[in-house]
């Protein structure tokens, strides 16, 4: 995993056993053609890493940021704390946590006033709709991208029906 200069996502991850459930968000911006790129720093076991990621994501080009975490969760924060860049947190059910995620949605979502973290669902829904999510802020300034988030959700609404008929 590493920084690719074209990306304007960046999906960064504390363990590479979160690649799994983050692979969720890579597929939905794959989907709507946004580039991306993986990246891995542990708040905790590589801080420094951390913050140099944080210090220069907005001068590489990356407009915003998709963190998934489990356990304690802080890596969403502290990026959140050095950058001025919008931050999308995932809580992670650890494998390691008896609380099954929920530690982690307490530990992203409980950010002190002045440091914004949106936070999503816990897992899988999660990493797509911090992706999603992702994508209708970049269609703020982006028409094709706007048309292309309007004809995802019709699909899914013709999906439904769809599903109806059945």
């Amino acid at each position: 995993m590493e920084e690719k200069r074209e990306a304007l996502v960046s999906i960064v991850m504390g363990s590479d056993s979160d690649l799994p459930v983050m692979k969720e968000a890579a597929s939905i911006l794959t989907e709507f053609q946004v580039p991306h790129e993986l990246f891995l720093t542990s708040a905790h076991r590589s801080p420094e890493r951390t913050s140099l990621f944080a210090g220069k994501a907005a001068g590489r080009g990356i407009k915003i940021i998709i963190v998934g975490a489990g356990m304690a969760a802080h890596l969403a924060g502290v990026i959140a704390s050095q950058t001025s860049l919008p931050v999308i947190g995932v809580p992670l059910d650890s494998s390691a946590s008896s609380l099954h995620g929920f530690d982690a949605l307490l530990s992203t979502m409980q950010m002190p006033g002045g440091v914004p973290v949106a936070t999503m669902a816990i897992g899988k829904a999660g990493a797509k709709n911090a992706a999603l999510m992702a994508v209708r802020i970049l269609a703020l300034d982006d028409e094709g991208l706007r048309r292309k988030l309007d004809g995802y959700t019709r699909n899914m609404a013709e999906n439904i029906e769809k599903q109806q008929k059945l």
